[in-house]
């Protein structure tokens, strides 16, 4: 019935719905639950240790016998120096004290490492059906290691050139990642926000220059946003935000809170929570440092500094240092099971495709 059955067939998925890998917010349990509606579920593993990966894709593979994607990131890291730390830290000495912290005091650093050889070694061992990459992909020994392991390769792409890019490079399919997209931007050949081109004008213009399917990625939360998004040439979606709000999601109840007084014009582009692009729902830092600050030291060392901030304004139910990272679609989101909000999306997708062939 799907008008475009290639990510289907590849992936050997019900549904053409890869869910989205949301670092901090999600762990096995709603991978689970996507994955028993039907979708590819995603595990994000950027954040995780090696030990903590192997853990969280063997409790899904004893609930599951869906396929799996581990997600990684590929940026190549930056090295903190002495006078952007003290950049930062200056910049937010004022929240520092209003919260009566003490900024001299020891911080952990942000763990979110790039794929490299220990990684490489946990997909060997558990052989995920997909990996997927964001910021590009891993050097070419990685890679191929990877692809022997029997691993299939998807990476997202914010621009045609990055598609293109991605196909040459042996990328099984493309995420194409509009700027509607919440998250971190998954820019690698270009660091200009200004020209990010949104979901509808992206689709269409990567199809017509790569073979390999497209995943539609960026303001899409509903039946409705499938259809489109197979009316422009794709051969599934890629749905986030409209998860979040689901009982498995790991959001803590002040996040939930501010997510489900999300409109359309509630999220923002910024680079303050960790240093790189990143579209997420308003908040104090967002606002009042920022949406895009040269202050902010490099990806992720932003985030290091913020752990206590956010930490102290949750404790009092806020969320001023919070990413909450979300698209523009985010007023689409419902309080729903993963396993049901998976099968309606689908059931709706399909059901609008046929009122719109009739």
């Amino acid at each position: 019935m799907w008008p475009d059955r290639r990510l289907i067939d590849l992936f050997k998925t019900e549904f053409p719905i890869v869910l989205a890998p949301m670092a901090g917010v999600m762990d096995a349990e709603l991978v689970i639950a996507a994955a028993q509606g039907g979708a590819l579920g995603s595990l994000p593993s950027a954040m995780l240790s090696p030990d903590k990966a192997r853990e969280q894709v063997n409790i899904i593979r004893q609930r599951v016998s869906a396929p799996v994607n581990m997600n990684f990131f590929c940026h190549t890291p930056v090295e903190l120096t002495a006078e952007a730390k003290a950049r930062w830290k200056h910049r937010l000495a004022g929240y520092y004290s209003e919260h009566g912290l003490d900024p001299a005091a020891p911080i952990n650093a942000a763990n979110r490492a790039p794929f490299d050889a220990g990684f490489c070694e946990v997909v060997e061992e558990l052989k995920p059906e997909i990996v997927s990459f964001h910021f590009g992909l891993p050097e070419d020994a990685l890679l191929k290691r990877v692809r022997a392991a029997g691993c299939l390769v998807i990476a997202s792409a914010t621009t045609v050139r990055e598609a293109v890019w991605l196909e040459q490079h042996g990328a099984d399919a493309v995420i194409a990642q509009g700027a509607e997209a919440g998250g971190h931007r998954g820019m690698f050949l270009t660091d200009k926000i200004s020209e990010q081109p949104g979901t509808f004008a992206l689709v269409p213009q990567v199809v017509d220059a790569v073979k390999v399917p497209v995943i539609a990625a960026g303001g899409i939360a509903d039946g409705r946003g499938i259809a489109a998004a197979f009316a422009l040439g794709a051969a599934g979606v890629q749905i986030g935000s409209a998860y979040l709000r689901c009982p498995e999601s790991k959001v803590s109840a002040a996040a939930r809170a501010a997510l489900a007084e999300g409109r359309d014009d509630s999220t923002i582009i910024t680079n303050v929570m960790t240093g790189r692009p990143a579209r997420g729902v308003q908040n104090r830092l967002m606002r009042e440092a920022g949406p895009i600050s040269p202050d902010a030291p490099p990806f992720p060392h932003a985030a290091t500094a913020l752990g206590p901030l956010k930490a102290a304004a949750e404790k009092q139910g806020r969320v001023d240092f919070t990413n909450l990272w979300a698209g523009q679609a985010i007023a689409l989101g419902r309080e729903v099971p993963a396993a049901e909000l998976t099968r309606d999306l689908a059931r709706s997708a399909l059901a609008r495709m046929k009122a719109l062939a009739g």
